[in-house]
């Protein structure tokens, strides 16, 4: 008899999970049933709005349902992030780069969520390509070279890096080289690239958009690009790991994120339609032109590209001797 009960048991626990599949499997079919919002961490005419609305106006094509930008700037990009994690729905969306959130956890105290477990990977849309540039009157033109001249002149070499991602980066960089050189700060990092045409800093490592207009003056010279391979924008450029410099990987991946407790088939679901409006060409171009070539990533694509930067992270946190704050 207790086997037969157990048998039962078996059979109706196997019914349930049957039914749990199917229910979230036709959820992920007729979603969306109303207004989607993007949240995004930066206002308009950021790279990030540029292509939250390229993608939104084919996706809305696609979903048949509006979908909202909603920029929410501020607090080094949380206020957006807590809009997501607080609001806890599947309507309610982050977009924007992985350098918004890979960081924060050594970077504030008193946070009330965990990035990695509170926000859901759903998919790649473009690298945010970040670059290393120097004044062109310095006479280098490599990654080798600068760092010689460091060790060289510590007291006559000075850099400015953006905030958040890159800054913590290049700051592991300067650690794991031995260098002692001056971070210069600066309110807003896009005026850099006017000091280091002047020479008055000797390196400055930002988004490529940024410094490309000032590259093309000739005052300075862009000698790499933050990524594994050369940029399909700049081609070239080397990257940093051709350089021999992989500690300075900085390639932020924008992309679209949920609540963590957001379901797999649903998520996969969205991935593929983001996937699949990528392919338009026309927004291939637009993304170019703001130094954020398309790179499409699907869900599983996209979570392996996000778990390696936050391993990158704590490895830095480790050469730079940090704990995430409580």
């Amino acid at each position: 008899m207790r086997n037969g009960w157990f048998r039962l048991g078996i059979v109706v626990a196997l019914a349930l999970t049957v039914h749990a599949i199917a229910t979230t499997a036709s959820l992920a079919q007729q979603w969306p049933t109303h207004t989607v919002r993007f949240i995004l961490p930066f206002g308009p005419g950021s790279g990030a709005d540029t292509a939250a609305r390229l993608v939104t106006e084919k996706l809305q094509q696609k979903w048949g349902q509006p979908v909202i930008i909603d920029g929410k700037p501020g607090g080094d990009g949380l206020l957006s992030l807590q809009t997501v994690v607080s609001a806890n729905d599947d309507y309610t969306l982050f977009f924007g780069p992985s350098s918004i959130f890979v960081v924060q956890r050594y970077l504030h105290e008193n946070m009330s969520f965990d990035p990695e477990t509170a926000l859901a990977p759903i998919a790649g849309v473009a690298k945010v390509q970040i670059a290393v540039a120097v004044p062109t009157n310095l006479g280098i033109s490599t990654l080798a070279e600068f760092v010689a001249l460091a060790r060289a002149k510590p007291s006559e070499t000075s850099y400015a890096v953006a905030p958040g991602f890159s800054e913590f980066v290049f700051d592991g960089f300067v650690k794991e080289n031995g260098l002692a050189i001056a971070k210069v700060p600066y309110r807003d990092i896009t005026k850099s690239p006017m000091d280091l045409g002047e020479n008055r800093i000797q390196l400055s490592m930002q988004s490529y958009a940024a410094m490309r207009t000032y590259a093309q003056t000739g005052k300075i010279k862009i000698i790499a690009i933050n990524d594994r391979e050369r940029s399909p924008i700049a081609p070239d450029i080397p990257s940093v790991v051709e350089e021999g410099f992989p500690s300075l990987l900085a390639s932020p991946v924008l992309g679209l994120l949920g609540p963590g407790d957001m379901p797999i088939d649903l998520r996969r679901r969205i991935a593929a339609d983001v996937v699949a409006v990528l392919g338009d060409k026309t927004i291939g171009e637009r993304l170019a032109l703001t130094g954020q070539p398309v790179t499409p990533m699907g869900l599983d694509a996209y979570t392996a590209a996000l778990k390696e930067q936050y391993a990158q992270v704590a490895h830095i946190a480790s050469v730079l001797g940090l704990a995430p704050k409580k």
